[in-house]
């Protein structure tokens, strides 16, 4: 198996590390991850600059790539400019949850939707900030249950998240938004955006962020289509010309 492995919080993040040491044993592994910290660009692209890629000397038996641009970039310079072929691609360990709205906004799933773009299926692995101990013991657990289950014959990014404690898997859906932002004016004129935690500790195991925060690892099949399938069949039916 040929993988690719990206992620959000830059080349030196240790999630990253974790995650070079343990798909060393699954197959040919090749890093491609932002120069620096690349967390909140969702899927976004530089389109207007040219940008730094090299080479780099930092993990063991991998080739590695510095990335100055964005996780889904990593992945289209990675397949699209140096023309590797991959059969899965994986991002993180994110330094944090993942979890419902809020993997919107998240680097280390917008590359993982810039692979299936591609034609590549995507894992995302995000683990609790405070420690990555849970997810690394539990890497193969998680792994040899997608592939027994053959998840990637139904989805093409699974978004993974381990907790700080706890090995039971749940497949679940995806969970409303965690966190907002208030907004403090500051007097030069910038404005400072302050992260406000909307969870209120519920325990509904089905959607990703209670079972998550309830001691599960989930597993939360995400899709690229961004149709929306009820309005687009209720608009054609009573469509007018």
């Amino acid at each position: 198996m040929k993988i690719l492995l990206v992620n959000d919080d830059g080349i030196n993040a240790e999630g990253l590390r974790h995650l070079v040491n343990w798909a060393k044993t699954k197959g040919e592994v090749c890093v491609f991850a932002p120069k620096v910290q690349q967390s909140g660009k969702s899927h976004s692209i530089e389109i207007h600059d040219a940008y730094e890629v090299k080479k780099v000397d930092l993990f063991d038996g991998v080739e590695a790539y510095s990335v100055d641009s964005t996780p889904a970039d990593c992945v289209r310079i990675a397949v699209l400019g140096f023309k590797k072929k991959f059969d899965l691609v994986i991002s993180g360990v994110n330094c944090g949850h993942n979890l419902g709205g809020d993997v919107e906004y998240s680097g280390t799933v917008g590359a993982c939707f810039e692979a299936a773009k591609t034609g590549v299926k995507a894992l995302a692995f995000s683990a609790i900030y405070t420690s990555f101990d849970n997810a690394v013991k539990n890497f193969d657990k998680v792994f040899d249950c997608i592939y027994a289950n053959k998840m990637f014959d139904h989805a093409d990014i699974l978004n993974v998240n381990f907790p700080e404690n706890g090995d039971e898997i749940l497949i679940t859906k995806t969970g409303p938004a965690i966190y907002t932002d208030n907004f403090e004016f500051l007097d030069d004129g910038r404005v400072k955006p302050c992260l406000v935690c909307l969870y209120d500790n519920t325990t509904d195991t089905e959607i990703d962020t209670d079972a998550t925060m309830t001691g599960h690892i989930t597993i939360t099949p995400l899709s690229c289509n961004l149709t929306d399938a009820d309005a687009y069949a209720a608009i054609k039916k009573s469509f007018k010309k």
